[in-house]
C-alpha cells in the first residue's frame, strides 16, 4: 500500500467502522531494513531501541515519562512519543506497530483495515520468557542477530551477578506502593531466586499483587526488605514509615524501572541485585 493514500483510506476505515466491519485483515510484511516502527508499550520500546533503533521512528509517551518508562529517559528521547493513536500512527508513516496485548480492538481493527501489521508483547513472567520475547520482537522486525546478541549480554549479567555455590539466600519480601508484593508468577520473583534471594511472599501464603499490611512486617520482618521507589516518595508512605527504621531487617531500593519489563532491563536489574547481596554479605 503506498503510504501518500493512507490518511485517505483512514478516513474511509472510520467511516466503515460506524456502520459495521469484519474482523481486521491479518497483513503479512517482509521485514526489510526500511522498516518503521511505531512502539506503543515501554518494554517493546526498550528492546527495539537495543535491537533496532534504525528503524524505530516513535516510541511510547511512557519511555519519556521517568516514572513509566523502563529505559532512561535521555536515551527515549532519541525519537519522538506516540500516544497510540492511529492518526499518531500514520503520521509517523509506520510500516508495523508493536504494541502490549491490550491494545484496543478498535485501534487493532483500524490498523488490519490499514494493512499495517501489530506485533503484541506479553507479559513476560521469567526470565526465559523475557529472553524468548526478545528473540520473538528480534525475528519480526527481521533483526535475529541482534537479539540474539541481546540475549547474550543478558545471560552474561546473570552470570555474573550469581552467588556462588553455599552463598546465603536472605528472606526477602519486595514491598511497593500500597503495601503490594511480588508474588508467584512475577518476573522479578525468578530474576531474585537466580540471584541469591529467597523470595519470602509465597511462605507467607501471599500471591503476585496481594497486600502485605505494615503491621504483619512488624511482627515478621524478613532478613530484607526491597522497597520499590525511593523513600522520600510520596507515594511510597507506607514505606517510609519511621517504625521500619528500628526493624532488624535490612533495607534497599529495587527500582520497578528494573524489573517491570524484562530484556535489557534484566542486566541492570541483575547489577543491581548482586551489588545489594554483596553489601549485605
Amino acid at each position: 500500500m503506498r503510504r501518500a493514500f493512507r490518511p485517505l483510506l483512514a478516513a474511509f476505515t472510520l467511516a466503515f467502522a460506524l456502520v459495521g466491519c469484519s474482523a481486521p485483515r491479518v497483513a503479512k510484511m517482509e521485514a526489510t531494513d526500511d522498516l518503521r516502527i511505531v512502539s506503543l508499550n515501554p518494554c517493546s520500546d526498550a528492546i527495539l531501541a537495543e535491537i533496532a533503533p534504525d528503524k524505530l521512528v516513535a516510541v511510547s509517551q511512557y519511555s519519556h515519562d521517568s516514572s513509566a518508562g523502563s529505559m532512561p529517559v535521555e536515551e527515549a528521547r532519541r525519537w519522538p512519543a506516540t500516544g497510540g493513536s492511529v492518526e499518531d500512527i500514520l503520521a509517523a508513516d509506520a510500516d508495523m506497530v508493536v504494541a502490549s496485548s491490550f491494545l484496543p480492538p478498535a485501534t487493532r481493527s483500524a490498523l488490519g483495515e490499514l494493512g499495517i501489521p501489530v506485533v503484541t508483547l506479553g507479559i513476560a513472567t521469567d526470565v526465559d520468557a523475557s529472553m524468548a520475547q526478545v528473540r520473538e520482537l528480534a525475528d519480526a522486525v527481521g533483526e535475529a542477530e541482534a537479539g540474539n546478541a541481546l540475549v547474550g549480554r543478558i545471560e552474561a549479567a546473570l552470570a555474573e551477578a550469581s552467588p556462588a555455590p553455599g552463598d546465603p539466600q536472605p528472606a526477602t519480601i519486595l514491598w511497593q506502593p500500597g503495601g503490594i508484593v511480588a508474588g508467584e508468577g512475577a518476573l522479578v520473583v525468578d530474576l531474585m531466586r537466580r540471584l541469591g534471594f529467597h523470595p519470602a511472599a509465597a511462605a507467607r501464603g501471599l500471591g503476585q499483587g496481594d497486600q502485605l499490611p505494615l503491621e504483619a512486617v512488624l511482627v515478621d520482618p524478613p532478613e530484607l526488605l526491597l522497597h520499590a521507589g525511593p523513600r522520600g516518595d510520596e507515594k511510597s508512605r507506607t514505606l517510609n514509615h519511621p517504625v521500619l527504621r528500628k526493624l532488624p531487617a535490612a533495607r534497599a531500593e529495587l527500582s520497578p524501572r528494573l524489573y517491570y519489563c524484562g530484556g535489557p532491563s534484566l542486566i541492570r536489574a541483575a547489577e543491581r541485585l548482586a551489588a545489594i547481596r554483596e553489601r549485605l554479605s
